[in-house]
């Protein structure tokens, strides 16, 4: 091989891109039904109404590292890799935690009370491991903080939780931290967000399927009315049409009986 060969593979050998994670494609393994309250409709994010979502999440472990990844799934909707979620990296050698992914924490539907549930569900997590870790801070997406209401809403999901929000370069770069993961809060607003458990859900099945039959013999009693009523318009527009033909025949005979 000559020299500009092996050069060649080298170069080649040098672009190639490095091997990622073992856990980084790890998909969900265990999932819960979520219920999110209907909420007034929000001027920025829209509507909020009655929706139901699929938390999934997988966790692994080893003596280097561990991995806690939280995901949620919308019927019908499909989302962006990156979004809906959130990842809790430890690593058991330098007794540091981080978050993740790192583009930012990206939700679908927005203003909904996810964040704070996803936070909530890691910070649990957490405490159970290694309450006594430091986190690794981490900037925060200038996308959250589009205009004053969605910064004041991000700065206060983040403090709820037990972070700290720290502002640069007049307001315009922020980062986000905590001494240890014992200082982040595991509680979220349950009002916003519910577990929905296998029974609750299927009671909840039963009562639609319920109230869509007694709406459907409503519905078949009304069209049974409509039916009546459209019969009896019928025959009272006979009789109108033959008490007329009859008032038209006594007027053209009185007044054949008047001119003759």
């Amino acid at each position: 091989m000559t020299d500009s060969e092996t050069s060649a593979v080298v170069a080649q050998e040098g672009e190639q891109p490095a091997p990622s994670h073992p856990w980084a494609n790890l998909g969900p393994e265990h999932f819960r039904l979520l219920r999110l309250s209907p909420l007034p409709v929000d001027r920025h994010t829209g509507t909020r109404p009655l929706r139901f979502l699929q938390f999934g999440r997988v966790e692994r472990h080893s003596k280097e590292q561990s991995l806690l990844r939280l995901s949620l799934q919308l019927p019908g909707q499909k989302v962006r890799k990156e979004q809906n979620v959130l990842e809790l990296w430890l690593d058991h050698r330098a007794k540091e935690a981080r978050f993740g992914p790192d583009s930012g924490l990206s939700l679908e539907p927005q203003n909904r009370g996810l964040g704070r549930f996803l936070l909530a569900q890691a910070a649990a997590w957490a405490k159970q491991h290694c309450a006594h870790y430091s986190l690794e801070s981490g900037p925060l997406p200038s996308r959250d903080a589009l205009n004053d209401e969605a910064r004041a809403r991000r700065d206060h999901c983040l403090k709820a939780q037990g972070f700290s929000v720290d502002y640069q370069e007049n307001q315009l770069k922020a980062q986000y931290g905590a001494a240890r993961l014992s200082a982040l809060h595991s509680d979220w607003n349950a009002e916003k967000v519910q577990f929905i458990e296998q029974l609750d859900a299927a009671q909840m099945l039963q009562l639609a399927d319920q109230n869509l039959q007694e709406q459907d013999g409503q519905l078949r009693k009304q069209r049974e009315r409509l039916e009546q009523f459209k019969r009896e318009d019928g025959g009272l527009r006979f009789t109108i049409a033959c008490l007329v033909a009859f008032c038209l025949f006594q007027a053209g005979l009185l007044i054949w009986i008047a001119t003759h």
